[in-house]
């Protein structure tokens, strides 16, 4: 609806920013895609921005779509407007992908893959690019709904290879997800010079210079409210001072002398983001509107276009009709829509006309909000659930629905990342209406957001409480109870005293099994010490009838740790990764890919592990997430990478709640291993000392033979000493010969008997924990070059070397590489690894192909598109030095194909 010349007024003085979305658009023409985020205040020109990349990349499909202030409940509404031209490419998609879409859009029944959305938008895109190259424009971002913004979040990072721009404009206030992550362009405002100049050419009357200085100083350099202003005579009210609301009051000032009819009819356009005429017409009919003499009315101001689509002129007009509209009149617009919306094709939107709509309470429109809330949460909406929810609470009369719905609107809250709207549901409810399970889910859930605040350490006891409450009425629950307290105090590391007060509240409280379980090994761990609680751990964890670490993997992959069992490590982290590819689950797949990394870390297998922290990261990627910490701080340590590790403890102390088990404690025990692997040991001995200071269950245990390492080569007999008593306790009740070895070559440190050396290896050469042999050989090397016995320790000097530059351990390697030359040894500076050649996510590409898939199901796994693929695979072959997918069967470093 704009004009040329219109346009070209409005960007006066923006020749660097047309600049830079020219750049973006003329890379996608030629197949290097991008995405860009305009940035700034209402009115400062960013949607004129969006208009100009239009106009100047003619060679472009361009799909556009805006975000509803109004309507951030509807999950995928926005992502639905920008695909809705491109639904004829469904068809290309595979099966998976075009459900997913189909249910998510409203177009199907059923429950799609929450975190395959965004690859199969990413396939509908790059289908449609396929045919004409593609400009996706997205304004107003700022108020996407949540699961479209993670959606087009991870469209944006995944179009490197293909012939798609996407370009948002967004507030510099917004809250999309991820949107942060994209590269910014700030749109700032005009100089005064440049404002006088769009004034000039925009004034209807000539102005005069006091005038003129007036116009451009209110309006402070947004071109909009410059425009605005002048319309309404340089005049606005005092209250309306920021230049958002001066916008808006010249846009309502649009709106004086229209008729009621008029009016009305720019509120119900208003009111409806989708901009279909289908809806507005039928609407304005419901509303006994004279169509004809309304619209043509309505449409002399300027403010909308009442065409094909229904557009405003910019966003700020649509939200200043609609904030001019008093209650009755949005009420009555709300219902005329609500009433032309089809129940079958659209009930959600349907339902959220009628809420608008509805006066008060109406237990009618709850139940279907409430319905709205289940069919958002099976389309992966979480945070739309929790918008349903909260709004079916807002009109619930019945007094037992109310409570219901509250705790789960909390709940769901809660699930979506909103612990603090999830706290503040919580508190609106009468407790003396609560019955005892009601109670009991308070707090429950009260203990899981006290969890996420870091300085907040009530959760345990919260859960203990309501586990007490629960202990007559559900004694299975209660003790679950119990082993939520332990394992979330573990996985945000807030073990020692806090398990222990867990523990002993579950001694008197927790009621009495059938049979000895988890929590009674946890009990007797507490009181009585490994060698009476293991048999009673070894049950818990190897229950053939009923797996464990089904239930409670992350409690069990700590118990297998603690037990120095690596086969029982690696068999649940195969069953994770097994059992999230087959349920979709992302949580599980991502934990048991951590796993796999976490296993391939301490079996000396570098590329897996990276192959798998490459894929971990894009499902939490895909699905808005953070990537998981722990096993990166493994594999950074092992490679002896300083500056990853200081990068991801900024991260981990940032965020403790989200890494992952023991997080704070496991940076400590990383920090170690990898200062004793770059001969620090002064730095070493400072972080195992905190990794082990609380004796944390599951946490502590691994990190002793790095305490003893430091402690000894600092000379700290007395911590060594006693760590190795603690170590001994641990490894001889566990039994394995993982641990036995371990144990063996600490103890040889601290005693420097030769034989615990030569024990540890014999030991350590029977399992698979290629690393720890490695280290074992390098300490009796050091130990024997120390002793003078020079010939004999170059043999194992040089096995070591050999051993810990094949596993990845960098650090060591150096280390192993220093004593050979004090020994008078030449060290071959040995040739790279491929996994030294190759970015992560190439060394994950590399893998895959290796073992047989093909471009589409590596992107279907890495949820990439088949374009970057492809280019990663010309990046490989190049740096490789081959020029086929047989070749790279065969290559050294990507045989082991990764599995799961």
């Amino acid at each position: 609806m704009r004009t040329p010349s219109f346009l070209t007024d409005l960007l006066v003085g923006r020749h660097e920013l047309q600049r830079r979305v020219d750049e973006l658009t003329g890379a996608a023409l030629t197949g290097r895609g991008g995405a860009l985020v305009l940035e700034g205040e209402a009115g400062i020109g960013k949607s004129a921005l969006l208009d100009h990349a239009h106009n100047a990349a003619p060679g472009f499909r361009t799909v556009r779509t805006s975000g509803s202030e109004f309507e951030q409940e509807l999950p995928y509404s926005a992502l639905h407007q920008l695909c809705v031209p491109m639904l004829k490419h469904l068809i290309e998609l595979p099966d998976r992908h075009r459900d997913a879409l189909q249910v998510a859009f409203g177009l199907a029944e059923g429950t799609p893959d929450p975190f395959r959305i965004g690859l199969a938008a990413l396939g509908l895109v790059t289908a449609a690019a396929r045919e004409r190259p593609l400009l996706c424009l997205i304004d107003d971002a700022q108020w996407v709904d949540t699961a479209s913004a993670r959606a087009m979040v991870f469209l944006a990072r995944r179009v490197a290879a293909d012939p798609v721009a996407m370009i948002f404009a967004a507030r510099s206030t917004y809250t999309a997800t991820g949107l942060g992550e994209l590269p910014k362009l700030a749109v700032r405002g005009l100089s005064d010079e440049d404002a006088k100049v769009l004034l000039t050419k925009r004034s209807p009357f000539p102005l005069d210079d006091q005038v003129r200085e007036r116009l451009v100083a209110e309006a402070q350099g947004n071109p909009l409210a410059l425009l605005e202003l002048d319309r309404a005579g340089g005049f606005v009210p005092p209250d309306m001072s920021s230049v958002p609301n001066r916008i808006e009051y010249g846009f309502r000032a649009r709106l004086a002398g229209l008729s009621a009819e008029a009016r009305l009819l720019l509120i119900a356009a208003s009111a409806d983001p989708t901009g279909d005429p289908g809806l507005l017409w039928p609407a304005a009919r419901q509303l006994n509107l004279d169509v004809t003499p309304a619209s043509a009315e309505a449409d002399a101001t300027g403010l909308v276009e009442l065409g094909t689509r229904i557009r405003f002129c910019h966003p700020l007009a649509r939200s200043a009709v609609y904030r001019a509209a008093d209650a009755g009149q949005r009420r009555a617009v709300h219902a005329a829509l609500a009433a032309v919306t089809d129940p079958a094709m659209a009930p959600d939107r349907r339902a959220w006309h009628r809420a608008q709509a509805s006066p008060g309470p109406d237990d009618g429109v709850a139940d279907e909000l409430e319905r709205c809330a289940e069919r958002a949460q099976a389309r992966g909406g979480v945070a739309a659930a929790a918008a349903f929810l909260e709004r079916s609470v807002a009109l619930s009369l019945d007094p037992v629905r109310r409570i219901e719905r509250t705790l789960h609107a909390a709940q769901a809250s809660f699930d979506a990342g909103a612990f603090g709207k999830a706290a503040n549901l919580l508190v609106t409810l009468e407790t003396t209406a609560l019955d005892e399970f009601q109670h009991a889910d308070v707090g429950l859930l009260q203990g899981r957001i006290a969890f996420t605040r870091h300085a907040d350490g009530s959760g345990p006891m919260l859960m203990v409480r309501a586990a007490g409450r629960l202990a007559s009425l559900d004694p299975d629950r209660a003790r679950d109870c119990f082993l939520d307290a332990v394992e979330m105090s573990l996985s945000v590391g807030r073990g020692g005293a806090v398990i222990d007060q867990v523990l002993s509240a579950a001694r008197s409280t927790a009621p009495t099994p059938s049979s000895p379980d988890a929590l009674d090994a946890l009990m007797v761990l507490a009181t009585e010490g490994y060698e009476a609680a293991v048999p009673l751990l070894r049950h818990a964890l190897y229950d053939i009838g009923d797996p464990f670490w089904t239930r409670r993997p992350a409690l069990a992959t700590m118990i297998a740790v603690e037990l120095w069992d690596p086969d029982t490590h690696a068999a649940i982290a195969a069953w994770l990764v097994k059992a999230g590819r087959a349920s979709g689950s992302p949580l599980l797949l991502r934990l048991g890919l951590a796993q796999k990394a976490v296993d391939a870390t301490l079996i000396g297998d570098i590329g897996q592990a990276i192959a798998a922290t490459a894929e971990e990261a894009a499902i939490a990627d895909a699905t808005g997430a953070p990537p998981l910490l722990h096993h990166r701080l493994h594999l950074a340590a092992l490679r002896g990478r300083r500056d990853e590790i200081l990068r991801l403890c900024e991260a981990a102390t940032a965020a403790p709640t989200t890494g992952g088990p023991g997080q704070v404690t496991n940076l400590h025990w990383t920090t170690a291993m990898l200062n004793n692997g770059l001969a620090d040991y002064p730095a070493a001995l400072a972080a195992a000392r905190e990794a082990t200071e609380h004796g944390d269950l599951f946490l502590t245990g691994a990190a002793l033979p790095e305490l003893i390492e430091a402690a000894v080569r600092c000379d700290d007999h007395i911590t060594a000493a006693r760590a190795m008593d603690s170590l001994t306790e641990r490894t001889q009740a566990g039994g394995t010969v993982a641990g036995r070895g371990v144990a063996a070559y600490s103890r040889g440190l601290v005693t420097g008997i030769e034989d615990h050396y030569r024990e540890a290896i014999d030991l350590l050469a029977e399992g698979s924990l290629l690393p720890y042999l490695a280290r074992a050989h390098l300490l009796y090397g050091e130990w024997l070059r120390r002793e003078g016995r020079r010939r004999d320790c170059r043999e194992h000097l040089r096995t070591a070397h050999e051993l810990l530059s094949r596993a990845g351990a960098e650090g060591f390697a150096r280390r192993a590489a220093g004593e050979l030359r004090a020994t008078g040894e030449k060290v071959q500076a040995r040739s790279g690894q491929t996994y030294e050649k190759l970015t992560m996510q190439e060394v994950a590409v590399a893998r895959l192909v290796a073992s047989g898939a093909t471009s589409n199901e590596v992107a279907v796994q890495l949820y990439i598109s088949k374009r970057t693929v492809d280019a990663h695979l010309r990046n490989i072959f190049r740096k490789l030095g081959i020029n086929s997918r047989r070749q790279l069967k065969d290559h050294h470093c990507t045989v082991s194909s990764q599995s799961g």
